[in-house]
């Protein structure tokens, strides 16, 4: 099934329309994998296994656009099935990206095959399920917003599809639609985006595993986070404070320094890591700017990471039995 025979009565840039381009890319790269030969022809089997593992923004804009446009409609297979079929593709490709590393040609021939029909597979199910009943089952509004949020995430096209609808197309940045929200707007505050009360404000800093401070551009501490375990003590005392009386004397200077070079504008971020307590600790400074550039002050953000730095490999399962 492919574009030009199947959806040419879609619009152009219709999200549906943009799928079956893309299907016509990876038919072609699937080909092509297909019959190239990894040990005889290394670097043009990896240049397709790349360019086909682009795929990844076609599972990434079903996952976040498409399914969950369906499951408004009350259709939440896709969301289980398919996102699952998509996990396993994932696997493939980070199986076969292992095998290239390690220059494994028996492997990466044994398990193409499988990645191969995997994806052969999910397109028939999308060209004979999937896509034929999101279109009966969604409205043009829908897929007008779909398209807005698939700008963030991209395609696998090389250049990027026409507009939609043509004379409408907000970009993301410029969108100030307001949308129909399932759920209650009570006692809540808007920010940049979504919506929380106070208390879930207030949760949402307390549970990060994170020191946070914020120093106004008066150089006065106006906030931090009351978590469970902080890496270094602070009390309410701290608030109003200027910022140059809460750090020893021997890093006043530094601290000064940096938010000199912040106000200036020559400098955004700054980073430390120290020993504290047998502990790794990592401290990073940040400048605050509103949307015209003006200085709004820094933040002081302390992590300890001694757990983090260990991490080795990878950790897919959950291990709490």
């Amino acid at each position: 099934m492919t574009e030009t025979t199947h959806t040419t009565k879609l619009p152009e840039g219709h999200p549906i329309r943009v799928y079956f381009q893309e299907n016509d890319l990876i038919h072609s790269l699937l080909e092509e994998l297909s019959n190239t030969i990894p040990e005889e022809d290394f670097q043009k089997y990896t240049n397709v296994f790349n360019q086909l593992s682009t795929i990844e923004k076609r599972f990434a804009r079903k996952e976040n656009q498409l399914f969950p446009f369906l499951e408004k409609k009350n259709w939440v297979g896709p969301s289980q099935g398919m996102w699952s079929f998509h996990d396993n593709l994932r696997d493939q490709f980070r199986l076969i990206r292992y095998y290239l590393r390690n220059q494994n040609f028996e492997k990466v021939t044994i398990n193409t095959p499988f990645l191969v029909d995997g994806i052969y597979r999910l397109m028939h199910v999308e060209e004979t399920v999937l896509f034929p009943n999101a279109l009966d089952l969604l409205t043009e509004e829908d897929w007008i917003k779909m398209r807005v949020g698939e700008e963030e995430i991209g395609w696998m096209l090389p250049q990027n599809p026409a507009p939609f609808p043509q004379e409408e197309y907000i970009h993301p940045s410029e969108d100030f639609t307001q949308r129909e929200l399932p759920f209650s707007l009570e006692n809540t505050s808007h920010y940049d985006e979504g919506y929380m009360t106070v208390e879930q404000v207030n949760l949402l800093f307390r549970t990060m595993p994170l020191d946070l401070t914020y120093v106004d551009e008066n150089d006065r501490v106006i906030f931090y986070n009351r978590g469970e375990e902080r890496v270094f003590p602070r009390s309410a005392g701290i608030i109003g404070r200027e910022v140059k009386f809460c750090h020893p004397p021997k890093s006043v200077g530094t601290v000064l320094r940096i938010l000199e070079e912040f106000r200036k504008g020559t400098k955004n971020e700054s980073s430390f890591w120290i020993n504290y307590k047998e502990r790794l600790i990592y401290i990073r400074y940040f400048a605050v700017r509103d949307a015209d550039k003006n200085y709004k002050g820094v933040i002081e953000m302390s992590q300890d990471i001694s757990d983090i730095r260990k991490i080795e490999g990878e950790k897919r399962l959950l291990d709490w039995e």
